[in-house]
């Protein structure tokens, strides 16, 4: 009966491990944890690195598309990527009058797809060291690898480094960038 209980007690602590090591796969993104049973915009509002990109969100009424079914890969600026713009822009931006423009700039950061780092390492690869990636705003980001990390370079020239990469959600992935991507303007 003894030696019963414990190895319940042991497959109850195997089952626990096993359970504890799949959810610490996914990374912590802005202090918090970020749940695969969890949307994009449900993980977001829980990083303290993201609150920026949430009101930008939440003010391009974009809510419910990235709370949808996608899946979408989201290229996910940190509160210093939009603070690195130059002074005034957001401000400027989150203004009623100018959704369209912060929308766009938004859905330059989205991809109708859930891709993983490993593989747009892959197409990057195979496309000779630099891949193009069509975002649901129309723009076409550059991605090339170094040394195991992805950047992304805007229309403009910019780059953003992917510091924080496969964020799994429910509704596809997030990679953590430290640059705001703009459209040509």
């Amino acid at each position: 009966m003894i030696k019963s209980a414990l190895c319940i007690a042991a497959l109850a602590t195997a089952m626990s491990a096993v359970a504890f090591t799949a959810y610490a796969k996914n990374p912590v993104v802005g202090g918090a944890a970020m749940f695969e049973k969890k949307n994009i915009v449900e993980n977001a509002m829980n990083s303290k690195d993201h609150t920026t990109l949430v009101a930008a969100v939440k003010a391009a009424g974009l809510v419910g598309t990235l709370e949808s079914k996608g899946p979408f890969t989201v290229f996910a600026p940190t509160n210093e990527a939009f603070a690195a713009l130059p002074d005034g822009t957001v401000d400027s931006l989150l203004k009623p009058e100018n959704k369209a423009k912060l929308t766009k700039v938004l859905t330059c950061h989205v991809v109708a797809a859930d891709a993983m780092a490993k593989t747009v390492a892959k197409m990057i690869k195979d496309d000779g060291g630099e891949h193009d990636i069509k975002t649901v705003g129309g723009c076409v980001l550059k991605a090339r690898e170094s040394m195991g990390k992805i950047t992304l370079t805007d229309e403009n020239g910019d780059v953003a480094h992917v510091t924080i990469a496969d964020v799994k959600q429910s509704n596809g992935v997030i990679h953590v960038v430290d640059a705001v991507l703009l459209p040509k303007m």
